[in-house]
């Protein structure tokens, strides 16, 4: 054997130390560019949101991932920014949406507005996991569909994904399921509390008890007229409140059938660490004491990380996988949203 051959195959010849940091440089690499890919992506969608403020920039940012992941070849070494971005951005970002929310407020709708609430996400899940079982989904595809119409659209999706460990296919059918979908609730809840004859509040009662996302419950309740947009973006972000409690019983179902310890099978937490982020953030913003110029720039930039996510999200979607999904997530995200809305209205005309 030559000594080049040997100068390669040999075992004990030492290792020189920059072939071993290349390894971590790429890595390190493709995550800054990954997060910088989301980052532009966010801030475009961003800027088209605010000159179209009807068109929510999380619909935007994933539809414009979707787009570039199908017209350009996006480059596999990004992806662990890709990753990094769809679920710990993802994550940070679900937790600043409880700066939105003070429990004040939802008080402030009253027990029956709040029984309504809690009826509409309970009997939601609990409907569309019943029809997905009849359509012969697997159980993760119905719980993603089932708690993004349920509670809070993409981003709800996106955390029950991290708490049953979804496959992308899964998850990605679920966003794209609950854009389309909840897209078409904007014009349908105004017109039908129309031809209804429900009053404003009413309406915007319905609108955000309806309505997937809470950008959209908050066009839909601007087109209806003032005093139903601001009952419509409360009755949302009431419902956003329930995300946490649904992911502590998502976390603990999954801490209950992972099987024990050992290091190569950990439980995950009893309730996710966002969760806790998120009720914290409910509580801060409801002791009155962080200034409103800070809880607008806490916002802004959950807006920003949630977009951010959705655009990575989107840098996922493949027209072939779309394809290969079939009708039945399609027919589940129908059923389930009819239902949620139906829920929705007898709640309003019960306690109206």
């Amino acid at each position: 054997m030559s000594s080049d051959v040997r100068q390669v195959t040999d075992p004990e010849r030492p290792v020189h130390p920059e072939a071993r940091t290349r390894p971590a440089r790429t890595r390190r690499a493709g995550v800054a560019a990954g997060i910088a890919l989301c980052g532009a992506g966010a801030a475009a969608a961003m800027v088209i949101g605010h000159f179209v403020p009807a068109v929510s920039p999380l619909l935007i940012a994933i539809v414009a991932g979707a787009l570039l992941a199908n017209l350009v070849m996006v480059p596999g070494w990004i992806r662990p920014g890709l990753d990094f971005s769809s679920k710990r951005l993802l994550r940070v970002g679900v937790a600043l949406l409880g700066l939105r929310l003070m429990f004040s407020d939802v008080i402030g709708l009253g027990w029956g507005v709040i029984a309504v609430v809690v009826s509409i996400v309970v009997l939601g899940i609990a409907g569309t996991m019943y029809a997905g079982k009849l359509l012969g989904l697997s159980w993760t595809q119905r719980v993603l569909i089932a708690c993004g119409f349920s509670i809070c659209g993409a981003a709800a999706v996106a955390a029950a994904g991290g708490v049953v460990d979804a496959d992308d296919e899964e998850l990605l059918t679920a966003v794209a399921l609950v854009v389309v979908f909840g897209t078409m609730m904007i014009p349908a809840v105004p017109l039908l509390a129309n031809v209804i004859g429900l009053s404003e509040r009413q309406a915007g009662i319905w609108a955000g008890g309806s309505i997937h996302e809470v950008a959209q419950a908050v066009a839909a309740g601007g087109i209806i007229g003032g005093a139903a947009l601001a009952v419509a973006t409360v009755v949302k972000l009431a419902r956003v409140l329930m995300l946490a409690l649904v992911m502590a019983y998502l976390g603990a179902r999954r801490r209950r059938t992972a099987g024990g310890g050992g290091a190569d099978n950990a439980q995950p937490p009893l309730v996710p660490v966002f969760v806790l982020g998120f009720l914290v953030c409910v509580a801060l913003r409801s002791t009155g004491l962080l200034p409103q110029v800070v809880v607008d720039q806490a916002q802004w930039i959950q807006t920003a990380l949630l977009t951010a996510a959705m655009f990575a999200l989107g840098l996922g979607v493949r027209v072939s996988l779309l394809r290969s999904v079939g009708s039945r997530p399609i027919v589940l995200a129908g059923l389930s949203t009819v239902w949620v809305a139906a829920i929705a209205l007898a709640g309003v005309l019960l306690v109206t």
